[in-house]
């Protein structure tokens, strides 16, 4: 049986080219005792997957050269060698990569029911990028009712889901995203008390109208200029969340960083960056929360889906074009 594989060929500069990726086809090896084969139906596709490419220092060791390029996946196990913890036609998710087969011990995969909800969701809403707003939001955040929220990337699989946490707490909350649609789906769909569009919207403009009593919580997964905006307008004692720089990410020189930033001083603010691995021990207790909200209509989650591991580059080129709402996910089951 052979297994199609995206292979990490070389390190980008700026954004990725065709020189990046390779699609490599592989013989599966025949399992050891104690193994399992997972064949993966879905690949999560995320912003910080452009980070995991870079040879620097972060909060997780880079793709290393000629490996299967990292990614959150799910599927099934179809063949299982003396391993106690699962058994064939177990629904399972892990860091499996981009590739149609994994092969494992088991370690770091863990069993998920797909009765509850359907694959796809366990990779956004239910996954990492759903632990990642709840986390963020309320343990980094520290949300109150009353708190006026502001969000980047508010479309986004964790910028969505991190607002409607929010109206949840009882705060008022503000979205950016690119485009009337994607502003339009924030108000409309999921309850967001306005958007601002970062592409037609002078930032500093409309966060002077929409936010005039300032922002006690800015969660930011784009950086750059909307950072630098967001800073002028905290309130005293406010909270920015870190999560991300979209914006940054694919700049081939020195990232822009904010020039806004003795706001923090004047107002007692604080900035604190948040990586979800590090609350990866209360991801059952977030989870089932999440659910509950969901099976009570409060909280709405959206999947954008392609299919083809062929087509993982272009499908991959929309985490940056803004062509998806919601989460982002490659079909790559045949």
């Amino acid at each position: 049986m052979n297994n199609k594989q995206i292979i990490l060929k070389n390190r980008p500069v700026g954004f990725p080219d065709t020189t990046t990726w390779e699609l490599e086809t592989q013989t599966i090896p025949s399992l050891v005792d104690g193994e399992i084969l997972v064949e993966h139906h879905y690949i999560s596709l995320d912003p910080a997957m452009r980070g995991w490419m870079n040879d620097t220092k972060s909060y997780i060791p880079p793709v290393e050269l000629g490996h299967v390029m990292r990614a959150g996946s799910i599927g099934k196990v179809i063949q299982n060698n003396n391993n106690p913890k699962f058994e064939v036609g177990d629904c399972v998710t892990s860091w499996g990569g981009v590739q149609q087969f994994s092969v494992s011990n088991g370690d770091g995969w863990y069993k998920v029911d797909e009765k509850l909800a359907p694959m796809p969701m366990y990779l956004g809403t239910l996954g990492m990028p759903g632990m990642t707003a709840y986390f963020g939001i309320l343990e980094v955040g520290k949300i109150k009712e009353g708190d006026i929220v502001l969000v980047s990337g508010a479309a986004g699989a964790v910028g969505s889901v991190v607002g409607q946490i929010a109206k949840l707490k009882g705060c008022t909350v503000i979205g950016i995203a690119g485009g009337k649609e994607k502003c339009d789906y924030l108000t409309n769909e999921l309850g967001f008390d306005d958007a601002i569009d970062y592409k037609t919207e002078n930032i500093y403009s409309a966060l002077k109208k929409k936010c005039p009593k300032g922002i006690d919580v800015f969660f930011d997964n784009v950086g750059g200029v909307i950072l630098d905006a967001a800073l002028s307008k905290l309130r005293m004692h406010a909270k920015v969340v870190i999560c991300g720089a979209i914006s940054q990410y694919n700049n081939k020189h020195k990232i822009n960083g904010p020039s806004n930033y003795l706001s923090l001083l004047v107002t007692r603010s604080t900035m604190q960056g948040m990586v979800v691995m590090d609350y990866t021990k209360d991801f059952g207790t977030a989870a089932k929360q999440m659910g509950i909200w969901m099976q009570e209509g409060k909280l709405k989650s959206k999947e954008d889906i392609y299919e083809g591991i062929e087509n993982f580059q272009e499908t991959y080129k929309r985490l940056f074009s803004g062509e998806k709402k919601g989460k982002l996910v490659l079909k790559v089951i045949d």
